[in-house]
């Protein structure tokens, strides 16, 4: 069962179904809830607060499901292949990680304000992690990124030189902007080809750049 937490998230989130965040009332999402707008008020502080909150879950969801998606392939050119084509899934279907992802935030969604300078604090720790400030574009990316990395050398020795490690981050973090192509400019199925053709190579043998030298 939700908690009292995730219940006003759900809430707030199903009302941008049908309405823009301007338009979204803090007593309605409370209701929709089944609590009291003081309880959405001690969770959140402020509508800008409850905003920081959703895109905060958002982010956290993302990178649990590019986890999840590097633990449920083995391969290593499949792992990249799953969480480039994932992450373009689920940025098509979800605006809020999309503009995430992207930083294009439009009119209906709500852009996470920072907390004012000399605020107080809020005494609930989810809050507190939301409030402290959300991740950019770059920041995501480079979360994938490093997740990615070190999914392919768990387990096994790795007997990569410090160069080829480097070249493998390389193509760790072209496969999340091979993804991010996607989301941006549409043109149907197939980055997992891409993705595959970028760096496969790299994970299954030397990478081109380092075969070359």
């Amino acid at each position: 069962m939700p908690t009292a937490r995730e219940s006003l998230l759900n809430a707030a989130l199903a009302a941008l179904t049908d309405l823009p965040w301007p338009a979204v009332r803090m007593v309605d999402v409370a209701s929709a809830a089944g609590l009291s707008r003081q309880t959405l008020y001690n969770e959140f502080g402020s509508k800008d607060g409850l905003a920081r909150a959703l895109v905060r879950r958002e982010a956290d969801q993302y990178l649990r499901g590019v986890e999840r998606m590097l633990a449920e392939w083995t391969g290593a050119a499949d792992r990249l292949v799953a969480v480039a084509e994932w992450t373009v899934g689920e940025a098509r279907a979800r605006p809020l990680l999309r503009a995430l992802l992207t930083g294009c935030w439009g009119e209906r969604l709500p852009v996470p304000r920072p907390a004012r300078s000399g605020a107080a604090m809020s005494g609930v720790p989810a809050q507190r992690r939301a409030d402290a400030g959300l991740p950019a574009p770059a920041e995501l990316v480079a979360s994938v990124r490093d997740r990615s990395l070190a999914a392919l050398g768990r387990g096994r020795q790795d007997s990569r030189t410090k160069e080829e490690r480097a070249d493998l981050a390389h193509r760790c973090e072209l496969t999340v902007r091979l993804a991010l192509s996607y989301v941006i400019a549409p043109v149907g199925e197939g980055v997992g080809l891409l993705v595959r053709t970028a760096v496969g190579g790299a994970v299954s043998g030397p990478s081109p750049r380092a075969a070359g030298r």
